[in-house]
């Protein structure tokens, strides 16, 4: 089989607490940023104005957010097909004809007839509602996380390591944002729960590397097998990982602009899964789990010892009947003798 890297023999857990002083400073730092710049949340939370109309003829889409960005104001555009598109911008509901205004003006730039079919207002409280919903979406497919880790390695500290992990992943995402000031709408929290579905498929592949290296060597150390596994799955998570953050890479720069935060968001996470499944996942595994392995190990011993004096008394118990079985052969072969 051909293999891009050599087995490596790297000690992970040797630096787990630079690991953790790292992703602690991450938190510390994401937690001033939210308080002092926050999130930079679309109108699909916040609430705006929508323009829909339709253009008489093709139009690139390129054309109209340029005409747009002219304006001075964020706006989101969607293409329904059919030369319709829906302009969204942020606003009250008091503003409607304003927003409803410039967006016409910037259009009326490009020299395409086209006619407005709807003008609508969306509220607070359906950005409110939405705003709920993602985070619910977010908090139970952690949950559920929990649950799938917990039943299939049989120990709830694996699956609550691997959520803490994906948490990491997002909390990370949440920063990049923050720092950068990208706004977040629904197309951003799907890319959220796209990287909580990537990274924990890379923690599961070594969590059953561990599980079966455990079975297979079980009076191993369990620092020893946690970093046998890691090394013997790191080919795989480096080839997995250059080839979606390859993809991820040309659809940032060539996806447009529609697709950028997407792309963006994915390749925060990504990047961040892979350092979170090697760096954070596995030596909290290793912390949690130490002492419970240790009683596993003396169970396992004191076991073979039990097993050992068993072997023995049954080789005892062979032997002397093949010594009995000696005599009386010579005892036969006297008869024989004497007979003759």
């Amino acid at each position: 089989m051909m293999t891009f890297f050599p087995k490596t023999n790297i000690d992970f857990l040797k630096y787990r607490k630079v690991y953790f002083a790292v992703s602690a400073a991450i938190l510390v730092l994401g937690i001033v940023l939210f308080a002092t710049k926050g999130l930079n949340f679309g109108i699909d939370f916040t609430g705006g104005t929508m323009v829909q109309v339709k253009f008489e003829q093709a139009v690139d889409m390129a054309k109209i957010r340029e005409a747009l960005t002219a304006t001075g104001q964020e706006s989101e555009l969607q293409s329904y097909g059919n030369n319709s598109y829906a302009v969204r911008e942020k606003g009250t509901e008091e503003n409607v004809n304003e927003v409803q205004n410039r967006i016409e003006e910037a259009l009326k730039t490009l020299n395409v007839p086209y006619v407005v079919e709807q003008t609508n207002f969306v509220g607070p409280t359906v950005g409110q509602n939405m705003k709920e919903r993602a985070a619910w979406a977010i908090i139970l497919s952690l949950v559920f996380i929990i649950i799938y880790v917990a039943f299939r390695f049989n120990n709830i500290l694996w699956g609550t390591s691997g959520v803490i992990a994906l948490f990491h992943d997002l909390f990370v995402m949440a920063v990049a944002f923050s720092l950068t000031q990208r706004e977040i709408d629904l197309v951003v929290v799907a890319a959220f729960l796209t990287v909580a579905g990537f990274s924990i498929n890379d923690t599961i592949v070594i969590f059953d590397r561990i599980r079966e290296n455990i079975r297979l060597h079980p009076r191993e150390s369990l620092g020893n097998l946690i970093n046998t596994s890691i090394n013997e799955t790191l080919s795989r998570t480096i080839i997995t990982s250059i080839t979606v953050i390859g993809a991820l890479v040309v659809l940032y720069f060539f996806g447009g602009e529609a697709l950028n935060s997407f792309a963006f968001a994915m390749l925060v996470g990504c990047t961040c899964g892979v350092y979170t499944t090697v760096a954070l996942t596995t030596p909290l595994v290793y912390t949690w789990n130490k002492g419970a392995f240790k009683e596993e190990q003396k169970e396992v011993k004191s076991s073979y010892k039990a097993h050992v004096p068993a072997k023995k008394a049954v080789k005892e118990v062979k032997e002397p009947s093949s010594n009995t079985s000696t005599p009386a052969k010579k005892a036969v072969r006297k008869s024989r003798r004497n007979r003759r």
